[in-house]
């Protein structure tokens, strides 16, 4: 039986919510009105973990998400990134923190992650100095992100006789990217290390609007997400998710995060949106309730990828 990974909580001693807020479109895509309408609407759910980095929209996420939390810091989990332009040196981790702090105008976040692994820096230097910020007060939680389970594993020897550890690890999950089954879950499990993925609706592809002509997202936008995305079978899954989505009277994208929500170890799936509307469908999944037969059966839309053994004839 899997276990759940540790839980979270804001500092007024709450666990945090059962979905991850992501502010990346706030001050790019959502102007500030409409990134505000998307605040409100999320805490009027019940949300309270929140999702940035130091470079999201050239600071303006960070600059908005801080503004907003302001009347209720302590009901928030608040978490930024750093590292992701100019490698995890000291140096490099200390000077985008400082600028988070600014962005952000507070003197402490409740997670820091590095937002990619960096072989050109010792772990020793890179995990040293987050040591140093977690004693400090400065960050409650130390988090990596587009780390591989291998880099992780090496990273958390570094952190063990350090006497710290890494808590939250965010990879990318969905119903069309799944290969955070093989090693990363299973990692992470192992380590009690708590899963916060990223793009629960494949960059859009899993609410049904490709299946349109008229289509417009990532997808189209970005080639980086074409590649990623735009295979047959994924498409064809995502028209399978929407023909169950339409045969219950919802949509897509609710079944979509709420599948990556009902994972065994209980990962907290970020979502996102460029409007209030936009959003709403993503964040019915908090209180979505996901059957046994019903998880079973979205699953059996992808394909399962191997597990990580060379003995799979042994079971």
């Amino acid at each position: 039986m899997q276990k759940p990974y540790t839980q979270l909580t804001t500092r007024n001693g709450q666990s945090t919510s059962r979905l991850t807020f992501g502010t990346m479109q706030f001050g790019g895509n959502a102007d500030a009105s409409e990134s505000r309408a998307m605040y409100e609407a999320v805490r009027h759910a019940g949300i309270t973990h929140f999702d940035t980095a130091m470079g999201y929209t050239d600071g303006r996420s960070e600059r908005l998400i801080g503004e907003f939390i302001k009347h209720e810091r302590d009901n928030i989990f608040l978490a930024t990134k750093v590292g992701y332009v100019g490698g995890a040196s000291r140096k490099n981790i200390i000077t985008q923190f400082e600028i988070c702090k600014r962005q952000l105008q507070e003197d402490a976040v409740d997670l820091l992650y590095m937002h990619r692994f960096d072989e050109d820096v010792a772990l020793e230097e890179t995990f040293e100095t987050l040591t140093e910020l977690q004693s400090s007060g400065a960050i409650r939680y130390i988090g990596v992100s587009n780390y591989a389970a291998w880099q992780v594993m090496k990273a958390q020897g570094v952190a063990t006789s350090l006497g710290t550890k890494i808590d939250v690890i965010q990879p990318m999950y969905s119903l069309v990217k799944r290969q955070a089954e093989v090693e990363i879950i299973p990692m992470a499990q192992d380590q009690d290390i708590r899963l916060i993925p990223y793009s629960p609706l494949g960059a859009g592809l899993l609410t049904g609007k490709y299946s349109k002509s008229s289509g417009i997202g990532r997808l189209s936008e970005d080639a980086r997400y074409k590649a990623r995305y735009d295979q047959p079978w994924m498409h064809k899954t995502a028209n399978d998710l929407a023909e169950i989505a339409a045969d219950m009277g919802i949509a897509s994208a609710t079944l979509a995060v709420a599948w990556a929500a009902a994972h065994p170890a209980q990962p907290s799936p970020i979502i996102s949106a460029r409007s209030a509307l936009q959003l709403k469908p993503s964040l019915a999944a908090e209180d979505f309730q996901m059957t046994q037969e019903l998880y079973e059966q979205i699953t059996a839309l992808s394909i399962s990828p191997a597990p990580a053994t060379d003995r799979l004839e042994e079971g």
